[in-house]
């Protein structure tokens, strides 16, 4: 007998009983569905057993870890589906894409047939697999047979992914005749999957899952078709480079080729830069170029670049920065816990912003504030600006794209850019690197360089500035005029050496260790990069240091 503690409860349970069997009394409480727990701080699978005394912490679709242990299961879940219904290779050749909205892009490579028909018979196959309550296996399995087991499976991104790794086992999931492996942890069975949707979406599928903010079922899917086509430029690019996996990335790191595929990747980033400078010229009554994007997306590296290319074109940019035009710290709206809410739109002067761009529209001089933000208050100290006829304000700030902070320039005056760092590379074709864990690592990485925070206060932070972004910046991306990739197919190999002194300082004891944890256990996958040959204006360089711009 074994003694375990949860939500205040003590509970006698039998040796051998699982944590399935443990929280079922506490399951669905508020609705909520519990995929995962921790016991005494170390995340288990439900399917694991209890082996000693222990206290528990459920985690649900609204906690990170358990939101993601809810989108493996179901991925594995999708996958399973194709194998039973197109066979092996067409298992093989699915890859799961990128996030768009609460909806996930899953391309087949032609493997098998598309359409609204395959999608309603995987959904129904799906459906069919949850009413069984199919379960999930885990086995650990010698490196060497699981690169066997995945050879057989046609899976050759994993097996290039597996020689790259220093562990001598891996641990590998099979779901009735099929085998898959997945970074992170996994659901007991199929009918834990309970929400979820199917349908045809381009030259593949979108899996519709709930969000964490809707936790208990599936949304009518809203389409971004900027975003997507952005996204789909970047994957053909790493086609044409040959890296689409970290393996590929691996692979070149080891063949000594990453030099000039850094170099190639830099000029693409700015050719794209070019474009848009051009775009803008081309217009020709625009004097407000507003860069908004989610926290760590580069947004300081664009304007500088943009700036540079709108001078080759014989404009004469000015970089503003929209936070100096926060109301003073007394007058900031707060959230619900009482803290300063300096993410929404309360916490801008916006009258104040679209009186001084008015005036500086119709030729005025005027004189510019700058926000203090040791006081919190807005100061002038005698800069002035004034438009002339080639003049062009860049500006800077995460409302950019909101059309209630520049309500009173007209449209034609107003150029719209939205930046982020859209992660092209996947660790294999069904573990796709999440944009929020490129984006984390990058601030990571800066704040402990340039703030003095440590990692943990990062992570701690860091829920609260997605909140921000789900709110007030990703509701606006459709509405930019272009839309400019910031990731880079190398860099998270280069922010490894940065990063993991940052996260092994995170105290055990601590709920950020988790977080940590899981980001340790990812940068593993990469091999080192040296960030040596990175040129001085990259926008990694934003991050890791050593940039020539004022960042």
């Amino acid at each position: 007998m074994f003694t375990v503690k949860i939500n205040g409860d003590e509970i006698p349970v039998m040796e051998r009983a699982t944590f399935e069997q443990l929280i079922e009394p506490y399951q669905g409480k508020d609705g909520q569905l519990i995929t995962l727990v921790a016991a005494d701080g170390k995340l288990r699978e439900l399917f694991k057993r209890v082996n000693r005394d222990c206290e528990i912490t459920c985690f649900t679709l609204k906690d990170d870890a358990g939101f993601k242990t809810y989108v493996r299961t179901a991925t594995m879940l999708f996958m399973k589906a194709v194998f039973d219904l197109f066979g092996c290779h067409a298992a093989a050749q699915c890859r799961l894409g990128y996030a768009i909205g609460h909806g996930y892009y899953i391309s087949h490579e032609g493997a098998f047939p598309g359409g609204e028909q395959s999608a309603k018979a995987i959904r129904e196959r799906m459906q069919e697999l949850v009413a069984r309550k199919v379960p999930f296996m885990k086995r650990s399995y010698p490196i060497d047979e699981a690169m066997e087991i995945f050879q057989k499976q046609e899976m050759n991104d994993k097996v290039k992914l597996f020689r790259y790794r220093r562990t001598s086992s891996v641990n590998v999931y099979e779901c009735d005749g099929y085998y898959d492996y997945f970074y992170g942890y996994m659901m007991p069975n199929a009918s834990y999957v309970k929400w979820f949707d199917v349908i045809d979406y381009a030259d593949g599928f979108m899996l519709l899952l709930p969000t964490r903010k809707h936790s208990t079922g599936v949304e009518e899917f809203s389409e971004r078709k900027k975003l997507f086509h952005t996204l789909r430029e970047s994957d053909e690019w790493g086609r044409q480079v040959g890296i689409e996996t970290v393996g590929d990335l691996n692979e070149h790191i080891c063949d000594g080729t990453m030099n000039e595929l850094i170099l190639i990747q830099e000029a693409m980033q700015e050719r794209r830069i070019s474009e848009i400078a051009r775009d803008i010229v081309k217009k020709g009554n625009v004097k407000f170029v507003m860069i908004a994007g989610p926290s760590s997306s580069g947004k300081t590296s664009l304007s500088h670049r943009l700036s540079i290319q709108l001078r080759t074109l014989g404009k004469t940019p000015h970089p503003i920065a929209m936070d100096n035009y926060f109301v003073n710290r007394e007058d900031t709206p707060r959230d619900e816990k009482g803290d300063y809410d300096f993410e929404c739109l309360g916490a801008m002067d916006v009258e104040l912003f679209n009186n001084d761009m008015l005036r500086l529209l119709s030729g005025e001089r005027v004189e510019m504030p700058s926000f203090n933000f040791k006081i919190g208050r807005r100061e002038y100290h005698g800069d002035t600006m004034q438009l002339g006829a080639d003049d062009i304000l860049v500006i800077e700030g995460i409302h950019g794209l909101n059309p209630k902070m520049s309500y009173a320039l007209p449209d034609e005056s107003k150029y719209k850019v939205y930046v982020s760092a859209l992660t092209a590379v996947n660790v294999d074709a069904h573990n796709r690197i999440a944009t929020t864990d490129g984006r984390l690592l990058r601030r990571l990485v800066r704040d402990a360089k340039t703030r003095g925070s440590d990692a943990k206060r990062t992570i701690q932070m860091w829920s609260n500035v997605r909140k921000g972004e789900e709110e007030n910046i990703f509701p606006f991306q459709e509405e930019a005029d272009a839309i400019f990739n910031s990731a880079l197919i190398y860099e998270l190999a280069v922010l490894k050496q940065h990063a993991e002194p940052l996260l092994f300082q995170v105290p055990k004891d601590t709920t950020e260790y988790y977080e940590a944890k899981r980001l340790l256990k990812f940068l593993d996958y990469f091999l080192n990069l040296t960030g040596e040959s990175l040129p001085n204006n990259s926008i990694c360089r934003e991050f890791v240091g050593g940039s020539c711009f004022k960042v």
